[in-house]
């Protein structure tokens, strides 16, 4: 049987945040996730059972479709699910490969970058430390920020280092975030400019 994964939904747009923001890109939000953030904006997106299976093959020709050749996979937590059929028919197509993941399961597929955004409801896997491109941390109250700095070792020499306010504290996370930044200039501020700019 060909592989099959729960895609909550693909759409073309935007990269918002990171590393590649402002790059166009297709996402693939697959369902199925258990972490829990509580501040999480697509909690709909927990129950894998609740959204269709599709074919490998269907997801990759939808994103071909779409002129850009970046493609992110995220979730829910996609690590969850086996992903080297995915990797293998996108990077087939011409696609890079994204994922957008918490590092709370075995990575599976073949990545072209891998963001590691850890979270506190679920400790993330060893393993991930070394393969992240991207450190990207969501930052929500001010003990966040030394809990940040926590994730720094085992990380790669080159792996971005970055702050993301939580989209309804940003105001008063962000002068925080700006002075920690300017005390420790490894580190990054990555925004939600789609939010900014309300673009889905």
């Amino acid at each position: 049987m060909a592989a099959q994964l729960p895609v909550m939904e693909a759409f073309y747009t935007l990269q918002g945040e990171g590393m590649f923001a402002g790059q166009a890109a297709y996402f693939i939000r697959l369902g199925g996730c258990d972490v829990g953030c509580t501040w999480c904006d697509v909690k709909e997106s927990w129950d894998a059972d609740a959204h269709p299976q599709l074919s490998v093959e269907a997801i990759v020709a939808e994103a071909a479709k779409h002129p850009a050749r970046i493609a992110v996979v995220t979730g829910g937590e996609p690590a969850m699910h086996d992903l080297r059929p995915l990797t293998q028919a996108l990077r087939a197509a011409g696609f890079r490969t994204h994922i957008e993941t918490s590092g709370t399961h075995p990575l599976s597929g073949d990545w072209h970058h891998i963001c590691f955004s850890p979270k506190k409801f679920k400790a993330p896997l060893p393993g991930i430390y070394a393969a992240a491109d991207e450190l990207k941390v969501i930052v929500f109250n001010k003990h966040d920020l030394k809990w940040a700095q926590e994730h720094t070792a085992g990380l790669k020499a080159d792996c971005a280092l970055l702050l993301q306010p939580e989209w309804s504290k940003r105001d008063a996370i962000m002068p925080l975030i700006v002075d920690f930044v300017k005390e420790d200039p490894r580190w990054r501020v990555s925004l939600q400019t789609h939010k900014y700019l309300n673009i889905p």
